[in-house]
């Protein structure tokens, strides 16, 4: 049996329900996807919850396979990258948040006026917030709040990306249309 045949037989038997088949095609491709993930990431522990996101997305996608599109190792690379790809930016994005929290909080110091002020926009924000459709909220809340990437939003809520992508900028939008120029940022 050659490694094509054995990999198409993998996916037939994962779209069947086979742990075994995901199984065998995990000790196939480990030695390809783990390092991968280590190098768009950067470090164990984040690659590993990457793998294991590839690996479900496997589970979930093997009867969707097309194998006019690309071998098996191609199509696994790719889940692996975007996964990788996701994490990164997710992390990324949290720290720059952080970031920005960490410099309002030592620029605002003690300053009375500056802490009335955040109160302000922050009421004004929660009340933007609350009035935002529930999916547009909900998006928002687990991108900025919960610091998911939009890949994982989409599973979360089962709704396909380019779904949760419309929902976010529709979203942020409407805040921006909801709030007073200058006022929140």
């Amino acid at each position: 049996m050659t490694d094509v045949t054995r990999d198409l037989d993998c996916l037939r038997r994962i779209a069947a329900g086979d742990e075994a088949g995901l199984s065998e095609l995990y000790d196939r491709y480990i030695g390809l996807i783990f390092p991968m993930a280590v190098k768009i990431v950067g470090d164990n522990a984040h690659a590993e919850d990457v793998v294991q996101e590839v690996w479900m997305q496997v589970w979930r996608s093997a009867p969707s396979y097309d194998p006019k599109r690309g071998p098996v190792a191609a199509w696994l690379l790719t889940i692996t990258r975007s996964r990788a790809l996701d994490v990164y930016r997710s992390r990324s994005a949290r720290a720059k948040r952080e970031d920005v929290v960490a410099k309002e909080s030592v620029e605002s110091g003690h300053d009375p006026g500056a802490a009335i002020n955040g109160a302000r926009k922050r009421d004004l924000v929660r009340r933007a917030f609350a009035a935002l459709e529930p999916k547009k909220r909900e998006v928002l809340e687990l991108a900025y709040w919960h610091g998911l990437s939009q890949s994982e939003i989409a599973v979360r809520v089962g709704a396909p990306l380019g779904t949760v992508k419309s929902w976010m900028r529709q979203g942020l939008r409407d805040l921006r249309a909801s709030l007073p120029e200058g006022e929140w940022w």
